[in-house]
């Protein structure tokens, strides 16, 4: 058997899928098969199993949110050539659905056999696209023996509802990005998390204002970073354009807790810029959340982006938060008006 892997997995990041939790990936809520293997990336998650005895497998990607103008035939074919007949040989067209409206996004659906070396198998995929965005899901097989498995991961696939942007008051509120720091995983599939964390927010107010927060403490590194940024927004549809005043960067030094900040050790050159993003706002109703996400053409100071392939769009994701802030000031910090 030819082992498939959809995605370049160089630098990717590979665990065992060892209970049945709902996850997110973007614009897509899932549950995975217990006991899968999970591999993610870049370019999105796949799951997969193998039965080494009878050489059965089954495979399931799902894609990261895309921007995307094209019609939902569109960016089905190109992802059925980019995903399905760039992986096995398939000789056939696939079988298409009707597309179906599901949260905002028309959902199209079609699947064809395939070669796979020695052995056949059944190639689906399943493709979305609403308010300016794409997304897929494919699934392989070339077995009977996951059909339950892949049928229950159909059926817990949710797409996020699209929530009309054309309103400025839906973005008020705390959208954060809180990252734990890790230093990999332990066999059972686990992250290990260490005491540092990564954390950056907006806070857009009713006025027209907004305050921008950076802060990053990390056991690797010897200072604590601090950016705060303000100025105001305005929103154009599915526009969001933000106008920074004043911004400033630092580094303080550590104590002995990860709460408490030290001496401030220097001032950085912090430029503030102006940025129009593409907007768009997701309802979860499995967890009853919200995410916003931003779309430039380039990375901002902001946001960071650094960490993107050269060919991707620069997507940066922060979830609405109901509770205050996890993020303080350094001590003595001047607050810009």
């Amino acid at each position: 058997m030819k082992k498939i892997f959809l995605f370049t997995l160089l630098s990717a990041i590979s665990c065992i899928v060892s209970a049945q939790q709902r996850q997110n990936l973007d614009a897509v809520s899932y549950i995975a098969p217990q006991g899968w293997q999970q591999v993610q990336n870049d370019g999105g998650i796949q799951v997969s199993v193998t039965d080494s005895k009878t050489g059965g497998y089954a495979i399931a990607v799902i894609t990261k949110t895309k921007l995307s103008g094209a019609s939902v035939n569109e960016n089905f074919n190109t992802d059925w050539n980019r995903l399905v007949k760039a992986a096995v040989q398939v000789n056939d067209e696939p079988v298409l659905q009707q597309p179906i409206p599901k949260n905002g996004w028309d959902v199209i659906s079609g699947n064809a056999n395939y070669i796979d070396g020695n052995s056949k198998g059944v190639a689906t995929l399943l493709s979305a696209t609403g308010g300016g965005q794409a997304v897929s899901v494919v699934l392989m097989t070339n077995t009977r023996q996951y059909q339950k498995e892949l049928l229950d991961f159909i059926n817990s696939l949710e797409l996020a509802k699209i929530v009309s942007n054309t309103a400025g008051a839906s973005i008020v509120g705390l959208w954060v990005d809180y990252m734990l720091e890790t230093t990999g995983y332990n066999i059972n599939g686990r992250p290990q998390y260490t005491a540092g964390y990564l954390r950056k927010e907006y806070s857009f107010n009713a006025d027209g204002t907004y305050v921008f927060r950076n802060k990053q403490w990390l056991t690797k590194t010897k200072d604590i970073l601090f950016i705060y940024e303000s100025g105001t927004y305005e929103v154009q549809g599915n526009q969001l354009i933000i106008t920074p005043k004043n911004g400033k960067s630092g580094f303080w030094g550590k104590t002995s807790t990860t709460k408490d900040w030290g001496k401030l050790v220097k001032t950085t050159d912090y430029k503030p810029e102006k940025t129009a993003y593409v907007f768009e706002i997701k309802y979860f109703s499995s967890s009853d959340s919200y995410s916003l996400g931003l779309s430039s053409d380039k990375p901002t100071q902001r946001d960071g982006g650094q960490f993107n392939r050269p060919d991707d769009p620069f997507i940066f994701h922060y979830s609405f938060r109901k509770l205050e802030s996890l993020i303080d000031n350094p001590p003595g910090f001047s607050v810009f008006p």
